[in-house]
C-alpha cells in the first residue's frame, strides 16, 4: 500500500510538474501540440500507476521526453514563422468587412449556427455589424464590430477618467501578504489603521487590497 501511494505520488507531482512547465493556459486556450502533450501525459502516466509490474521509469522517461520535445518545439516556433504556421496553423478570417467567408467556413468545418453562436457570446445579434472576425489558432473567436456599433470609449466620448493602477492584495484569507505592502507604498501600521476603521481584525479580514489611488477595497470574512 505505501509502495503504491509513493509511485502514485511521484507520477502526480511529475504530471503537475509537466503541466506547470507548459504554462497557465486552459485547455480550450491551447494550441494543438501543447493539447497533444497534455493528452500523452496522462495516458502515460496512467500506466506504471495502475500495473506494479512496471517500473515508474518506464512513465517517467517517456514523459519527460515528451516534454522536452514540447520546449524543444515551442522555443523553435518562436524564431520560426514556417515551423509556427505548421504546427501552430493560422488565423483565419471568417468575416472581412461585413461579407461572410463561406469558403474558409467550409474549410475550417465552422457552420453558419457556430459562427452566430460566437457572435452572440460577444453580445452581437446582427452579423451585418460586424466588420472582422477571425478564428484564431487556439480555437477561440476574435469579433470585431464596425465603429459605429462598439460601445463608445471613455476618450470618444470625452469623459475624463482617473488613471487606474493594478490593486495590491494586501490581506487575503486572514493571511498577511508583506510581499505586497512596499510596491503598494504600505507598512504594517497602515494595515493595522485601516482594519482598525473597519472594526475588524487581521483573522477577521477575508480580502484588502489597495490600488496606487488609495482607493481600499475590502471584505469581511463571512461567520
Amino acid at each position: 500500500m505505501i509502495v503504491f501511494f509513493l509511485r502514485t505520488l511521484v507520477l502526480y507531482l511529475l504530471l503537475v510538474g509537466v503541466i506547470r512547465l507548459m504554462g497557465k493556459r486552459q485547455v480550450g486556450q491551447m494550441e494543438p501540440a501543447e493539447f497533444v502533450v497534455t493528452m500523452l501525459s496522462a495516458n502515460l502516466v496512467t500506466i506504471p500507476m495502475q500495473d506494479f509490474s512496471v517500473p515508474v521509469y518506464t512513465g517517467v522517461i517517456p514523459i519527460v521526453t515528451v516534454l522536452a520535445m514540447e520546449l524543444i518545439l515551442s522555443a523553435a516556433t518562436v524564431k520560426s514563422v514556417g515551423l509556427r504556421r505548421i504546427f501552430c496553423g493560422k488565423p483565419v478570417i471568417l468575416i472581412e468587412n461585413g461579407r461572410v467567408l463561406q469558403k474558409n467556413l467550409q474549410k475550417t468545418r465552422i457552420s453558419l449556427d457556430e459562427l452566430t453562436g460566437q457572435l452572440r457570446l460577444k453580445d452581437i445579434l446582427d452579423i451585418t455589424q460586424v466588420q472582422y472576425a477571425i478564428l484564431e489558432t487556439n480555437g477561440n473567436f476574435s469579433v470585431f464590430p464596425y465603429p459605429q456599433f462598439r460601445p463608445a470609449a471613455a476618450k470618444e466620448a470625452g469623459i475624463p477618467v482617473a488613471p487606474q493602477g493594478l490593486p495590491y492584495t494586501i490581506v487575503c484569507d486572514g493571511h498577511l501578504l508583506s510581499e505586497n505592502l512596499a510596491p503598494a507604498g504600505k507598512d504594517a501600521a497602515w494595515v493595522q489603521r485601516e482594519l482598525k476603521n473597519r472594526g475588524a481584525t487581521l483573522q477577521s479580514t477575508w480580502y484588502l487590497a489597495v490600488d496606487n489611488q488609495d482607493h481600499v477595497i475590502f471584505y469581511k470574512r463571512e461567520a
